[in-house]
């Protein structure tokens, strides 16, 4: 009897204790349910109403309107206080609508390993790669608002969101005034049209394709802060990245400043830490590079390594500069097409108009470097590149600009445009010339043994000496000058011959009367030499042009040339 009274309260104590435990199960995974997922603030959107107004304001009629358009420019620029899960930006299915398909490679269309980036959130951590000194860095409580410029062109849309991310969640709120997205003719325009229904950003999406330099252009003519932060549209900003740089710009508006660019391994996107030892120059073929600081810099540098680094030049995607500034030094030179050369030009006009560039080694963002563009050039990425990169020369390097074109022969036959606006913007301003810059900012760059020692135009008044595009074994010809170079684009080379890129002008006989014709150059062809004891050359460096203080060459059928002897 005990017994069976025994097994009966075991029985519902076993009962009991199952039925508890199917509450407490049934708890936690209710419970699991209705946990919040951590608010990724960014994400927030400009629909949210009833968050955009006053939060102690009891008349509020909590009503979320999915209207972007009802809220006015001001609402629009706020960040919420708190917000619903339905006020957010789908990431997943914003970055799933751009997403690989099966069997694409991961590879082909940015060439970068998108699949890995695609698998990553939008606000995943990343390492604080600062010196420790960063942390004590104390920076001024009334730092100015900055407008954030991105432009991008068929960006996979989860780099292009990280980077939207990174600058809200890592910035102030009240340091950022706006995000301008610039969509420069990308095949899919939902991809910055999405991402304009975030909270602060703004899109503008150009008709036709125009490039990195008229884009910025365009965005920052559209600004509202007096601060301007271009950024390229595969970063992420790392922990208070931005300060550092408002504090230098506030300080003296003619900086343009830096971050230390960290790299995102293009494969795995794995975030890794760059040197702070590091700055940015170039060789004679105008080639960005980043080089070592001297020894004796290091060893200064060694008691605070948060100190700002002069450099020579910047990269050119990621830097911060007063609005006023940008626009009083030429914004950019939207002669300049697509990409390349505009960091030279800018650099250089930088130094030679009275301001200065630094990097700032408290301030990292991450950039995804690749080995090859994922977009195409019209005309091809060597002739954009010489063009742009012609540009900067021949408006900034006065007589230097022949180590260019020595260094890169193949150059001198891109046409470059008319340069006339920016020779007038550089005697404007009252700017310096390149001798100062390669005296005073980079002293390291020297002047290369052998060199041509004019490359321009041989000009009788109007007429220029011309090839009339004749090929070997004909003659050169007069035409009227347009200083353009090509045709018109000759070489006065270290030995005395009279160059066009692969051909130099030769005599058919040696009386003063000869016919020239043009030949390859070697050192078999008799080629015209001309004695400098004979005939002095005069460099005229606002037109780039090849005179004579005794005569000017004057060109007929025949070619009469004054005081130029013809040697063997």
């Amino acid at each position: 009897m005990g017994a069976g009274k025994m097994r009966r309260k075991v029985k519902l104590l076993l009962i009991f204790l199952a039925s508890w435990m199917f509450v407490v199960v049934y708890l936690i995974q209710s419970g699991s349910r209705d946990t919040k997922p951590e608010e990724n603030r960014a994400l927030r959107l400009k629909s949210d109403r009833y968050a955009l107004t006053s939060v102690d304001d009891p008349s509020i009629n909590r009503h979320v309107d999915s209207s972007p358009s009802s809220l006015t420019d001001g609402q629009a620029e706020l960040f919420t206080p708190f917000s619903t899960l339905s006020s957010y930006l789908d990431e997943v299915a914003y970055v799933a609508a751009g997403g690989l398909r099966n069997g694409d490679d991961a590879y082909s269309r940015n060439k970068f390993n998108q699949l890995a980036s695609d698998s990553l959130r939008s606000n995943r951590p990343v390492p604080d790669t600062r010196n420790s000194k960063c942390l004590a860095k104390k920076y001024r409580t009334d730092l100015p608002q900055t407008s954030v410029i991105i432009t991008f062109h068929n960006e996979a849309r989860s780099t292009l969101l990280r980077t939207v991310v990174s600058v809200l969640n890592r910035s102030p709120e009240h340091l950022i005034k706006e995000i301008i997205l610039v969509d420069d003719f990308s095949d899919d325009s939902t991809d910055g049209q999405e991402l304009s229904k975030i909270q602060k950003v703004k899109l503008i999406r150009n008709e036709q394709r125009e490039g990195l330099m008229r884009s910025r252009v365009r965005g920052s003519e559209i600004a509202t802060a007096p601060v301007l932060t271009f950024l390229d549209s595969h970063v992420e900003c790392n922990v208070n990245w931005l300060e550092p740089l408002l504090d230098r710009v506030a300080e003296d508006p003619t900086r343009v400043v830096c971050p230390i660019i960290d790299v995102i391994n293009m494969d795995n996107f794995q975030y890794i830490g760059a040197s702070s030892e590091l700055r940015g120059g170039f060789d004679w073929n105008l080639v960005f590079k980043w080089e070592y600081l001297s020894k004796e810099v290091r060893a200064q540098r060694q008691k605070d390594p948060t100190l700002p680094i002069r450099t020579p030049m910047i990269a050119g995607g990621l830097f911060v500069m007063n609005k006023d500034y940008f626009v009083k030094l030429g914004t950019y030179d939207k002669e300049m097409n697509i990409w390349g050369g505009e960091n030279l030009e800018i650099s250089f006009r930088v130094w030679q108009c009275g301001g200065s560039l630094e990097i700032i080694p408290c301030s990292r963002v991450g950039h995804v470097f690749r080995k090859r563009h994922p977009y195409s050039f019209p005309g091809g990425s060597g002739n954009v590149f010489a063009h742009n990169t012609r540009r900067a020369a021949e408006v900034w390097m006065d007589r230097y600009k022949r180590y260019y074109y020595n260094a890169v022969p193949l150059s001198r036959t891109v046409p470059f445009g008319n340069i006339a606006d920016r020779l007038a913007l550089k005697k404007k301003l009252g700017c310096k010339p390149f001798k100062w810059y390669l005296d005073n900012v980079y002293p390291e760059l020297k002047l290369p043994a052998n060199v041509d020692v004019f490359v321009g135009s041989i000009r009788q008044g109007y007429m220029c000496l011309d090839t009339l595009e004749n090929q070997i074994g004909k003659t050169a010809g007069i035409f009227p000058c347009h200083d353009y170079g090509g045709n018109q684009e000759w070489t006065f080379t270290i030995g005395g011959s009279i160059k066009h890129d692969t051909m130099c002008l030769s005599p058919t006989d040696y009386s003063a009367m000869s016919l020239l014709v043009m030949k390859p150059c070697d050192s078999s062809t008799d080629e015209v030499s001309i004695q400098i004891i004979n005939f002095h050359f005069q460099w005229n460096s606002c037109r780039g042009l090849l005179g004579s203080a005794e005569g000017l060459i004057y060109i007929g059928i025949h070619l009469i040339i004054t005081k130029l002897n013809i040697l063997r």
